[in-house]
């Protein structure tokens, strides 16, 4: 059964995502960025296109979501698949993205969305003015590109508006198969949230809590931001865009959380996010 792991573009998923595959897939618990294979992300081109869906049409996509998620669990039948989703959690012409007969559980990141703004706008190449404006969209969607720079971009992925995608996700709440996790707490105390998630993990999967502190210790010290950054200058790392002027790639790993702080926005795009998102904001304590 599919666990979920959602949030809004740069709000920490790669983080929640190299620690879990670090724990599930390694012998020892340290990370390195081939890992990250183990954690496919949906919708996927390749994954459709390997299921006979005519991939050039993107309604079959869509049509297709939960006849794909259905085969997936149907080949790792009594196994647990973590997969990565941008998405948000609603229907696009009648037809949902999931549901509780393919899905064992959510694990939804979010982060301030004064820090997603920086990341979004670097990741993206524009500037802070239209990253923000996006994140206000309720219809925002990412790739569906006909000849993208990235395989990644070829297929649509429906993400709404940072609010929105925080919002959806909260259905899985009612059943008690929803775990939030903020970005900053990750951050602050990485040790114990983690093992907040892991024990999530077992409740939802039905198996006896415990944990390994070797591996623990080990996924603690590859996981930190200087860790992964310094990997990704050394290897190289799959997720990180090349540029529209040239082939260099975009560094996906730029910003520590030292340095994109929400005080480190212009006042206008802040006081623009701030005013727009102020309940979602409250509610998560980020005002």
């Amino acid at each position: 059964m599919i666990i979920w792991l959602s949030s809004y573009p740069k709000s920490g998923n790669t983080l929640v995502r190299s620690m879990i595959s670090a724990y599930f897939f390694t012998q020892d618990g340290n990370f390195n960025f081939k890992t990250l294979n183990k954690i496919n992300q949906f919708p996927d081109f390749k994954l459709f296109k390997n299921y006979g869906i005519n991939t050039s049409d993107h309604m079959e996509i869509v049509k297709n979501y939960i006849n794909v998620q259905r085969q997936i669990n149907t080949k790792d039948k009594n196994s647990i698949r973590f997969i990565k989703t941008h998405s948000g959690l609603r229907s696009i012409n009648g037809y949902p993205f999931t549901d509780l007969n393919n899905s064992l559980g959510a694990i939804y990141i979010v982060r301030d969305p004064r820090s997603v703004a920086k990341s979004y706008a670097n990741h993206n190449q524009m500037s802070l003015e239209r990253a923000s404006d996006r994140m206000l969209e309720d219809k925002a969607t990412l790739g569906g590109l006909k000849n993208p720079i990235n395989e990644a971009d070829k297929i649509l992925t429906h993400m709404g508006s940072w609010s929105s995608n925080y919002k959806s996700w909260k259905v899985f709440k009612k059943y008690n198969r929803y775990l939030l996790i903020k970005y900053e707490d990750m951050i602050k105390n990485k040790e114990k949230t983690f093992i907040t998630i892991i024990k999530f993990i077992h409740k939802l999967a039905n198996l006896k809590f415990a944990i390994d502190d070797d591996k623990l210790k080990n996924i603690l010290q590859t996981t930190s931001f200087e860790y992964m950054q310094k990997a990704e200058k050394n290897f190289g790392f799959e997720e990180s865009v090349k540029t529209k002027k040239d082939s260099e790639k975009n560094t996906f790993f730029k910003y520590g959380p030292n340095i994109n702080t929400p005080e480190s926005l212009p006042a206008e795009i802040k006081n623009k996010l701030e005013v727009s998102l102020k309940k979602e904001m409250e509610e998560l304590g980020y005002l």
